[in-house]
């Protein structure tokens, strides 16, 4: 099978961000033996717009067959291209506190295409503890290993879920031992060099968008309330 011909420019950041929610989808079809699917459906499962979800994939190709739809397993093969995933890649994680524990137990990284090569903590009482993700299970190493276990492993990403104060410390680490892709959970803006890319990750701030969005739908209740009380009086 020939690989579509790439168009030229870059991709749009948002179809980017959107990119993934598309693998996961496709991929959930494919194991429920659907072999083909209609961009509607595809783009309803999805919550985008069937014209949204077609100009994104217009950037990565031409594949979609008119009044067939799009073969899921071509499809979904070809998105885990453009992300990256199509091998397994690499990810240490820094901080093993509450969150932290919760991402290096997090089951999906392997059908997501990530595996955890170590994870890592400063504190001497975490240092030494297993933590058990399926059949799976990590010890916890002392900060100090990070650069050999990045520099003898295929090491691709560097997760960060330490408090906002060691933050920049690690994240300085991380790219003295040759990482340029780093995900930040720390409450904290991180100084890096421009080669280096950096994905924030920040609950706060997600929780006081939700809260925004929440109020407003309130006061447009409130108001809908007032206006029929003034229709009734």
């Amino acid at each position: 099978m020939t690989l579509p011909n790439r168009k030229p420019g870059a991709i749009p950041a948002a179809t980017i961000a959107r990119l993934p929610i598309y693998h996961r989808v496709l991929a959930s079809f494919g194991v429920s033996g659907v072999t083909t699917i209609a961009s509607e459906e595809l783009a309803a499962a999805c919550g985008v717009s069937p014209a949204k979800l077609r100009k994104d994939l217009s950037h990565l190709g031409s594949f979609g067959t008119r009044g067939v739809g799009y073969n899921v397993s071509y499809l979904t093969f070809q998105i885990a291209r453009e992300l990256g995933v199509t091998k397994s890649r690499g990810i240490v994680i820094v901080g093993m506190g509450n969150l932290g524990r919760a991402l290096a137990s997090y089951r999906a990284f392997g059908g997501r295409g990530f595996h955890i090569v170590g994870i890592f903590d400063r504190d001497h009482e975490l240092v030494g503890n297993t933590i058990v993700c399926g059949q799976e299970s990590f010890t916890v190493k002392p900060v100090g290993e990070l650069p050999a276990v990045v520099s003898q492993s295929d090491v691709n990403i560097g997760v960060i879920t330490t408090p906002a104060e060691s933050a920049q410390e690690i994240a300085d680490l991380m790219i003295q031992a040759g990482l340029v892709s780093i995900l930040n959970f720390a409450p904290v803006v991180l100084n890096v060099p421009e080669q280096v890319e950096v994905r924030k990750v920040d609950l706060a701030v997600e929780l006081q968008i939700l809260a925004f969005h929440d109020q407003r739908s309130d006061s447009d209740e409130n108001l809908q309330e007032q206006l029929v009380r003034a229709e009734i009086a």
